[in-house]
Formats: C-alpha cells, sequence, structure tokens
C-alpha cells in the first residue's frame, strides 16, 4: 500500500461491514485519506453465516481480510481496534487494541457499525443459545450442530439423544428461516449413512416465535409458502409462543393462552432482534439525536446528525423511514456518505436527502427453494432461489472466493456432502463456556446431570477436563 500524503481531506470510516467497506470504496481516486477503523480484520457477508454454521462454506469465502480487498486503494489505510469514543467537538475517534490506545482525527467521519444480536435484557441467554453475527458466533454455532449429533452417537440413553438431537431455533425472520431449513436438510440429506447408532434424519428441527407468522416482512402469501415449505421438510413451527428462559438444556416458552411448557434441547440458536451499537448512544448525547427502540441513531434525511454535517451514520446504526436492517440499505448508505463528502469538497451542493433503491428482499429456504419480494412481485421456488443465489454471488467480494463459492454451492447441489464439517473441541464446548477454564471441561456433564433421564444408568462423562 501507498503512502497517504498529508495535507488531504481525512475521513475516518468506523466498521468495515458493507456500509463501511463500500463507503471507502467509493473514494477511490479521490484526493482524501481514509482510515478504516475496524474491530475484525476482514469484512463480512452476514447473509451467509448460516451456511458457514452449517458446513457449506468456509469463513474465508464469506470474510476476506480487509486489508486485502482494499490493498490496491493507495488512499485508504486499515487499523485495527474496538471503538470506544467518538469525539464530535474535538473531531477525533478513539480505538483501542489490546489495552493500546489510538486517537485519529478526523474531517468527516462516517459511522458503520453495525448491530449486536439482542436478548431483550436477558444477556445470560447468549451463553446457552448464540447469535448470528460473527465468524466466532457461526463457528461455535458449526461446533455445536455436529457435535450435537456425535454426542448422540456416544450415548446409551434414549432420552438423552433426543435431547441431543432437537434443535431449537429462536426467531422466524429471515435467519431464523435458513438455519432451520438447513439444519433440516443437514440431517436428512448429509449426515445419514455416517452414524451407526443413531439415525440422524429423526433430529427435530423446532422453529420457535412470538409472531403469528414466519418472514413477517415478506408478506401474508410468502409468509404461507415458506410455512408450508418448512413443515414439509419437518421442521415444527411453534408461533405465538414467546420465549421465556433458555438454560443448558431447553427452552421455556409461553402460549398465547398463558400454558407455560419446555422444550428440552442441547442445542440452541437465537436468531431473534437486533440492538444498536453502544456508539449510537454516545453520538444521540453529544448531537440531541434521538434513538429508536433498539438504539439505533435517527438521522438526518442526508444521513448526518443534526448540528454535525461532517458525521454520517450509515447501515444498521441508522435509523431513517423504517427502512429495513439489511445489506443494501448499508451499501446505498455508505455510498451516499461518500458522495456526499466529496461533493461539499468540491464546493457542489450537498442538500440531496438519501434515496434508498428497494431491490427487494429474499430468503433461501432450502436447497432448490427460496422467496423473492421485489416491488409488487412475489417469487418462490427454483426461480426465486436462481435470483438468490445470483444477487448473492454479486456481492461477495473478490473473484477467489466466488469462484469457491460456486464450486462448494454446486457440490452441495449435486451431492449429499458438505466439505466444512471440521469442528474442533473448543467450538464443541463453546467459546462462551472456555472463558471460564474450570466450566469448560464440564459444561456437557453439567447439561446431562440436569435433563431429566429415563434412565437409572449414571450420567456418562463426555468430555475429560483438559490436562493442566
Amino acid at each position: 500500500m501507498g503512502d497517504i500524503s498529508g495535507g488531504l481531506h481525512r475521513v475516518v470510516v468506523v466498521g468495515s461491514g458493507f456500509g463501511g467497506l463500500f463507503a471507502t470504496k467509493a473514494f477511490k481516486g479521490a484526493p482524501v485519506e481514509v482510515t478504516v477503523i475496524a474491530r475484525t480484520n476482514h469484512h463480512l457477508f452476514q447473509p451467509l453465516l448460516y451456511q458457514v454454521a452449517t458446513g457449506i462454506l468456509s469463513e474465508g469465502k464469506i470474510a476476506p481480510a480487509t486489508r486485502e480487498v482494499l490493498r490496491t486503494q493507495s488512499n485508504a489505510r486499515v487499523l485495527l481496534g474496538d471503538v470506544t469514543r467518538i469525539d464530535l467537538a474535538g473531531r477525533t475517534v478513539t480505538s483501542v487494541l489490546q489495552g493500546r490506545p489510538t486517537v485519529t482525527p478526523y474531517d468527516s467521519v462516517i459511522v458503520a457499525a453495525g448491530v449486536g444480536q439482542s436478548y431483550f435484557g436477558n444477556e445470560h441467554y447468549a451463553e446457552h443459545a448464540p447469535g448470528m453475527k460473527t465468524i466466532d458466533d457461526a463457528l461455535e454455532l458449526r461446533g455445536r450442530i455436529f457435535g450435537a449429533f456425535e454426542l448422540a452417537e456416544a450415548s446409551t440413553d434414549p432420552a438423552d439423544v433426543e435431547l441431543f438431537l432437537t434443535f431449537v431455533i429462536i426467531g422466524a425472520g429471515p435467519t431464523g428461516v435458513e438455519m432451520a431449513g438447513q439444519i433440516s436438510e443437514l440431517a436428512r440429506r448429509t449426515l445419514p449413512g455416517g452414524y451407526r447408532n443413531i439415525d440422524p434424519s429423526l433430529a427435530r428441527v423446532v422453529l420457535v416465535d412470538a409472531a403469528p407468522a414466519v418472514l413477517g416482512g415478506f408478506g401474508d402469501k410468502l409468509s404461507r409458502k415458506a410455512a408450508e415449505h418448512l413443515r414439509s421438510m419437518g421442521v415444527e413451527l411453534q408461533l405465538g409462543a414467546k420465549v421465556v428462559n433458555v438454560d443448558a438444556t431447553g427452552v421455556e416458552v409461553v402460549e398465547e393462552s398463558g400454558d407455560r411448557r419446555r422444550i428440552p434441547s442441547l442445542c440452541k440458536i437465537w436468531a431473534a432482534g437486533v440492538t444498536g451499537s453502544p456508539l449510537g448512544e454516545q453520538l444521540a448525547e453529544q448531537s440531541g439525536a434521538s434513538l429508536d427502540r433498539v438504539g439505533r441513531v435517527l438521522v438526518q434525511p442526508d444521513l448526518t446528525l443534526p448540528g454535525h454535517p461532517e458525521v454520517f451514520v450509515v447501515g444498521d446504526m441508522m435509523a431513517l423511514e423504517d427502512l429495513p436492517g439489511i445489506a443494501q440499505v448499508a451499501i446505498q448508505g455508505g455510498r451516499h456518505a461518500a458522495g456526499h463528502i466529496l461533493r461539499a469538497m468540491e464546493g457542489r451542493p450537498t442538500d440531496r436527502p438519501f434515496s434508498y433503491h428497494d431491490k427487494g428482499s429474499m430468503a433461501a429456504v432450502s436447497r432448490l427453494y427460496a422467496l423473492a419480494r421485489i416491488g409488487p412481485f412475489n417469487l418462490s421456488g427454483v426461480f426465486a432461489w436462481l435470483m438468490w443465489l445470483a444477487v448473492h454471488l454479486m456481492y461477495i467480494v473478490g473473484f477467489k472466493n466466488r469462484f469457491a463459492t460456486v464450486f462448494d454451492w454446486s457440490h452441495n447441489l449435486l451431492s449429499r456432502e458438505r466439505s466444512e464439517r471440521t469442528t474442533t473441541h473448543q467450538q464443541v464446548l463453546a467459546r462462551r463456556a472456555l472463558q471460564h477454564p474450570a466450566v469448560a471441561a464440564h459444561v456437557i456433564d453439567a447439561a446431562l446431570a440436569d435433563h431429566v433421564s429415563t434412565s437409572d444408568e449414571p450420567v456418562p462423562t463426555v468430555f475429560s477436563p483438559p490436562e493442566g
């Protein structure tokens, strides 16, 4: 990467997701110096995380290194660190890496820090039901999903086998629906024949949501089609059921009638709700902007903050006209912010509001079946699935990653195999549990001990404590 010359307009981009990356790339060749500050070293194609979790794709294909993506853009540099403070008055961004703070001054800043998983005030659920926001989440879930089948294979107690082979997905939006469909395909199409003591196709996949329908944002027609297809795959839909507790061995729900019941399960996945970045609260306090109910910043029509035309908030962090938190909103918002800055530098009018072009919504329920809502058109089935493939392939960064993804998708389509089934001991035990070494080695045993078994046999020790 070439040196960044001094005296240029300094742009700091917070976040390397869709909004941050596309904003940065829009400055290529412009007389600015861009500093991208992000807590991860990669650009994540988040819509395909569920395919990493279920063994279709490797993490590298959907998360290329940001430095590699921007290698040929000489006016951009990448700074790894967790942004802890944005000082609007002083026009600085403070980031921390391994306890070492860095203060980066700016003339303009584009904040695209995204959102996190919301457990609606029940953060302890995260230990038992990981979300789907990061590569760490996807790899942990891969370990939990494939690890559940291994635990079932090693068990001699039918009650424990049932516990291990029950998968509960909480949240019936696109992520939850796609996860439910893929776990069902995994159990019924990929894994049979590889085990001797269990039949993976008997796995129970349960999709739970307090809402009355799946994919509610897709409209009634597509929602019904999605529900019918999921049921045809063996997925149990438990709608109108509010989750009130999640622990090591199950999920408790309350029906609309008020009845409370429990779904025993070792492997739970949280796909419900998001919460804004803590940076949003900082920006709101300093600028007088408001936050919506999930912590996103209510921005001006041009995506700036009140009284701060040099500060842009884009992507999932911003709230404007009920725009959805999807990749296209972030991409278009990032490009708009970059264009606004460049017009201001050239002395051209900057009163242009952000105008979002809705390219529709898509969800791939299973192999050869997807749903697409594009303007007035509602599509489902193979044609929608092909459209889904083309659109997602278009936004994967890098020719090599696109080629490798097409190969893996083709391999998955034409065979029963999934090439990314490798898991580690750490993933099976869950990275959050491993933060407490004294507990980690016994996490599965504790779950079994809590489970009410129908057998009188002693609970087996599945994993031995690590030496040392």
